[in-house]
């Protein structure tokens, strides 16, 4: 072989080389979002209960002292995250807002009530928690109605449920799939080599030697390949946490740390497999099947 062709034979490898990593790469990046995904499905469904608003219609004519009280007995509660107290003036703007007219002029006054509004934590926001809460409440006097969206709980909680076991199912197929076009690629990039691999069984190489560079350029391509997927997924996770706020953070190590060390995981094991099985196909296969 001429020094023209095997620098051709090195850069056709090198090329090889470099679209599995890629491929492999972007391949790692669906895997991770998916994982993301996994990971941050709870988080998903606590975030959409916590944020239903149940409104505490207060009496007209109770105290403001009385209302902060009130409040803040609210606020002590084991099933409450948070509240936010709307005086009958902040009602009416919104409602004006919403209407996109004075009402109160048309009206003569504002017959609007102050109110409280209370969001739950996610382990409360269901039909039975809620009625226990709602016979709670008539403890304090001042309390004319508690109103909240009955259908809507109902509603959510079903389709958390559905939308839980749709995401598992979804992401377990993705999952098949991106370890099947790993395998593909791996697979492609050993079937490049596999005449340097019958040459070294020739010249009587042992099966494991044959096996060793292949194995450990594997190992650092998964390495390589995990690593800038790690890289892409905290750059979007940086750039999403700003448009998602209370559902993933890059302060989240936990969650991140189990992510990326999955993604490291994955890489380094599915490169490894998909090259030791490939590797091993060529070093039994027929040579006239070489050719095809």
């Amino acid at each position: 072989m001429s020094k023209s062709e095997i620098k051709l034979e090195k850069r056709r490898l090198r090329s090889s080389y470099f679209t599995s990593t890629v491929s492999i790469t972007l391949l790692l990046i669906l895997l991770g979002s998916v994982g993301l995904l996994l990971l941050n499905t709870k988080r998903l469904s606590d975030y959409v209960r916590e944020n239903i608003i149940f409104k505490v219609i207060l009496a007209d004519n109770v105290r403001e002292v009385d209302i902060f009280q009130i409040q803040k007995s609210l606020d002590a509660k084991p099933y409450v995250k948070e509240t936010d107290y709307i005086t009958k003036e902040a009602a009416a703007v919104e409602l004006k807002e919403e209407l996109g007219e004075n009402f109160i002029e048309f009206i003569g006054h504002n017959p609007l009530l102050p109110s409280i509004e209370v969001k739950f934590l996610a382990s409360y926001a269901n039909a039975d928690s809620i009625a226990i809460i709602e016979s709670d409440l008539k403890e304090f006097s001042q309390i004319k109605e508690v109103y909240y969206q009955k259908n809507l709980i109902h509603t959510v909680n079903q389709n958390v449920r559905k939308i839980s076991l749709l995401v598992l199912f979804f992401s377990g197929f993705l999952l098949l799939i991106a370890i099947a076009l790993i395998n593909n690629t791996i697979r492609l990039a050993v079937y490049a080599k596999r005449f340097i691999i019958r040459t070294m069984q020739l010249v009587g190489a042992t099966a494991g030697y044959i096996r060793r560079p292949f194995l450990y350029r594997s190992l650092i391509q998964g390495i390589i390949s995990a690593l800038f997927a790690i890289g892409t997924l905290t750059a979007f996770i940086y750039f999403l946490q700003n448009e998602m706020e209370g559902i993933i953070r890059l302060n989240d190590v936990k969650t991140l740390g189990l992510l990326f060390g999955l993604v490291l995981l994955m890489g380094v094991f599915i490169n490894w497999i998909s090259t030791y099985t490939a590797v091993t196909k060529y070093l039994f296969i027929k040579t006239d099947k070489l050719y095809t």
